[in-house]
């Protein structure tokens, strides 16, 4: 591995100094680490690395291929950018766990094999997880332990879809992959869960919302978009996909329009947005798989303005609830530009990215012959506008005024929201260079008349009757049931049976045991104490004794006399003739 330094372990042991580091050496430091890290993947060569062998099979490091080149990409530029975002941080715990949630995420991007994979994969787990413990308060404590008890479950089905994909195909090497089996199954439910696919993807809307404010920036880029590369790696085609990202699609913009908590909201809008990557790379064709590619490249960059806008609020209010928030915008005029370039991203409006990459899946599935999912997925997007581009920004920056005493954020925060918010321009006006670091060659033109005039059209009707309806769309202070009810019932009735049958049956047991068992064991030793120290020990005795008189006896028969010694080979000699013969006849 000479010739290729991997971006991975440039943030995983990058962030072992940053502790030991003082201002304003440490955000010097921090910033450098990710320009290195970009710099490495932008000048990285195709191929691959660090082959070797474990255990008689054979493992790759890092194989470098487009696919893997553009996620890598996107996930270098947004560690920049979230890196900026958290400058104003002092305590050192948050940079080192991002630094490691990003080299793992880096990691997975360039596994060749399973084990590599699987082991950046368990490291990205716990790393994120820390950045939901570290808001401290009993909320973001339970939601870490349940965030990070579904993933070490997902981990372990996805070691035993390994483990039995292994046997069966005697390779461990990360591809793409052909007949299913229960190997592949499993895997693929492993993967399906960090992508948040429905009924799995409670632990994210749960988990995001209570991380910290610099936290769930980085959370809402890397876990389900390098879920979405695995599956894009392992799983192109697959029809499954297609209906459970097109389900996921209109999942999250339906329980966006109950939700009150502002970074829940756009968690469950994270939810649909992977919907598309999902249904495109199930739909398999070379441009599905280019639009699934360039759509979670934009989504990255648009979700983590739109988190970074929600975050900033959070920052300088302490609320984060919409029925709390209003009239923010003559305090934070620049916060909300900037916000409201993330929403028209991420709702597909013309010169912006996601009006590029979300067309390219649209069109794949028109391609494909898929009317249900064309007309699905344009329902979701009007959703989006809807929800994250109408509702969410005029009840937290416009709306009532809540008189609430507000500022604009630090510099560094509204530095890397511009930063965002640029390519989220650039991408949308510029697409070429975008295209060109996807996996196939691009034949798309997103800007013709029609296609524009269509997605106005749909956008505008959207807004028309977000303004009809107002009223009806006035958040309420509720907390809406996800399929995160089943899991935490199903806790508390776990709890219930070890507090209480369990732990009286163990009681009754321990009791039965000292009064009956015990007492029984008792003579029991006894009786085996005596039965050594009479019997066991009398023969042990018996036979040592017996073998120290032999002893004394053989010691006086020799004599020294060679003759005595030849006497008595001659007897021998004759005895055992003797018994030969009788035993003979």
């Amino acid at each position: 591995m000479i010739d290729f330094a991997h971006p991975a372990l440039l943030f995983v042991l990058g962030a072992v100094p940053i502790p030991f580091l003082k201002d304003p050496i440490r955000r010097i430091y921090l910033v450098l680490v990710p320009l290195l890290g970009l710099l490495a993947v932008v000048t990285m060569q195709l191929g691959s690395y660090g082959a070797t062998q474990f255990l008689g099979q054979d493992i790759l490091i890092a194989r470098v291929d487009k696919l893997s080149i553009v996620f890598a990409t996107v996930f270098a530029i947004m560690a920049l950018i979230g890196t900026v975002y958290a400058l104003h941080l002092s305590h050192p715990g948050q940079h080192v766990a991002a630094f490691v949630y990003v080299g793992s995420s880096l990691g997975v991007v360039f596994a060749g094999d399973y084990l590599t994979l699987y082991l950046f994969w368990e490291i990205m787990a716990f790393a994120s997880a820390y950045l939901v413990f570290a808001q401290g308060g009993q909320r973001a404590i339970g939601a870490g332990f349940r965030y990070l008890m579904v993933h070490v479950t997902g981990g372990v089905v996805l070691l035993g879809g390994i483990i039995l994909h292994g046997h069966s195909t005697g390779s461990l090497l990360f591809g793409p992959i052909g007949e299913m089996g229960t190997g592949t199954y499993l895997i693929l439910a492993g993967f399906l869960l960090n992508a948040a696919v429905p009924p799995l993807n409670a632990w994210l809307t749960d988990a995001y919302p209570e991380a910290t404010v610099t936290g769930a920036v980085f959370m809402s880029a890397f876990t389900t978009k390098t879920a979405v590369y695995v599956l894009a790696r392992a799983f192109p085609g697959t029809e499954l996909l297609v209906w459970l990202g097109t389900a996921m699609a209109l999942y999250g913009v339906v329980y966006a329009v109950l939700e009150n908590d502002c970074r829940r909201l756009l968690a469950y809008h994270i939810v649909s947005q992977v919907g598309y990557m999902v249904a495109g790379i199930g739909i398999g064709t070379e441009m599905a798989v280019n639009g699934a590619t360039s759509h979670a490249f934009a989504h990255i960059l648009y979700k983590s303005l739109l988190f970074m806008g929600a975050g900033a609020v959070i920052y300088v209010t302490g609320r984060r609830k919409l029925t709390e928030l209003g009239g923010l915008y003559k305090s934070m005029p620049v916060t909300v530009a900037l916000y409201m370039i993330g929403a028209f991203a991420i709702s597909a409006f013309p010169f912006f990215s996601g009006f590029v990459t979300k067309s390219m899946v649209i069109a794949a599935a028109g391609e494909d012959h898929r009317a249900l999912v064309v007309l699905a997925l344009t329902m979701a997007s009007s959703g989006t506008f809807l929800h994250t581009g109408l509702k969410l920004p005029y009840y937290m920056f416009f709306g009532t005024d809540r008189k609430l005493q507000a500022r604009e954020p630090p510099a560094n925060m509204l530095v890397a929201m511009a930063m965002a918010a640029v390519l989220c321009i650039a991408i949308g006006v510029f697409p070429q260079p975008l295209y060109a670091l996807l996996p196939y060659p691009v034949d798309f033109e997103p800007y013709t008349g029609s296609h524009v005039t269509e997605s106005l059209g749909i956008l505008m009707f959207t807004a028309l009757g977000f303004i009809l309806f107002l009223r009806a769309l006035d958040p309420e202070n509720t907390i809406s049931l996800d399929t995160d009810w089943f899991y935490r019932k199903g806790a508390r009735a776990f709890m219930w049976f070890a507090e209480k049958p369990l732990a009286r049956y163990e009681q009754a047991v321990s009791n039965a045991s000292e009064t009956a068992a015990l007492p029984l064991l008792n003579r029991a030793a006894r009786a085996g104490l005596r039965i050594d120290v009479v019997a066991v020990d009398g023969v042990v005795n018996g036979v040592a004794h017996s073998i120290l008189r032999g002893g004394g006896a053989l010691r006086r028969l020799q004599t020294g006399v060679v003759t005595h010694y030849a006497l008595a080979m001659i007897v021998g000699v004759i005895a055992a003739t003797v018994i030969l013969a009788v035993a003979w006849r």
